[in-house]
């Protein structure tokens, strides 16, 4: 099988990326494969044991298949909760999307079988005076899943990404439908306009679930199958 990379970017903060990553490593784990998650980058950390941690790299390590160290799966984690060029200038960081590329890149020179990279925010979220998270993207050169928060703006969000990814020279590969909160209205209207217009597959539509929200049950809502289970 030919090793499967993805790099999951999402229409805003907040929209459900790390919960459908943890998700989809899952779906791969189901299909036998060794899934790995990665975030280069994360902002909102605190400190355990000496060591700045974020939750959501937390989630990406506990339900990759394979053992990483935590630096592998966050190189790079600021403490404020705030975007992530602000958060790396406050702690005296200079963030560069060739260097958070190439520590992907040694993760997926390990050769798993899947490795599914997380960006924070959203697809232009800066990382400096002139570079954003989608300049690591286009030096990793993954095809891009896309995570879609489904409300009010959703259609806008979307294309605009779905139209920024093909401008980069990037593949978006899937698409995933998920709701934030309670269902918005004319949602069946709204989704299908975007099944109409999103140029990739939907892999899944995820209904509100609230505080009950984990990968397990995310998952149930996902067919990775399309990109999963070649």
């Amino acid at each position: 099988m030919t090793a499967q990379r993805f790099f999951v970017t999402g229409t805003d903060t907040g929209v459900g990326k790390t919960l459908i990553t943890a998700a989809l490593l899952l779906n791969a784990r189901a299909f036998g494969l060794r899934a790995v998650g990665v975030k280069p980058v994360s902002a909102g950390c605190t400190l355990v044991n000496g060591q700045l941690v974020n939750a959501d790299a937390l989630l990406l390590q506990r339900y990759s298949s394979v053992p990483l160290d935590y630096a592998q799966v966050n190189p790079v984690a600021l403490e404020p909760a705030m975007a992530p060029h602000i958060a790396a200038a406050r702690a005296g960081l200079d963030l560069r999307a060739d260097v958070l590329a190439a520590a992907v890149a040694r993760v997926a020179d390990q050769g798993h079988d899947v490795l599914l990279v997380e960006g924070a925010g959203g697809w232009l979220v800066p990382l400096n005076d002139t570079e954003t998270m989608a300049n690591v993207a286009e030096k990793l050169g993954y095809p891009v899943i896309l995570v879609v928060a489904m409300r009010l703006g959703c259609l806008n969000h979307a294309l605009l990404t779905a139209k920024a990814i093909e401008d980069a020279g990037l593949i978006l590969a899937g698409w995933v439908a998920n709701s934030t909160g309670p269902p918005m209205a004319a949602f069946d209207e709204n989704l299908q306009t975007l099944e109409q217009r999103l140029p990739a597959l939907r892999l899944g539509t995820v209904p509100f679930l609230g505080s009950t929200a984990s990968p397990e049950r995310v998952n149930s809502w996902l067919d990775g199958t399309p990109l999963l289970g070649r």
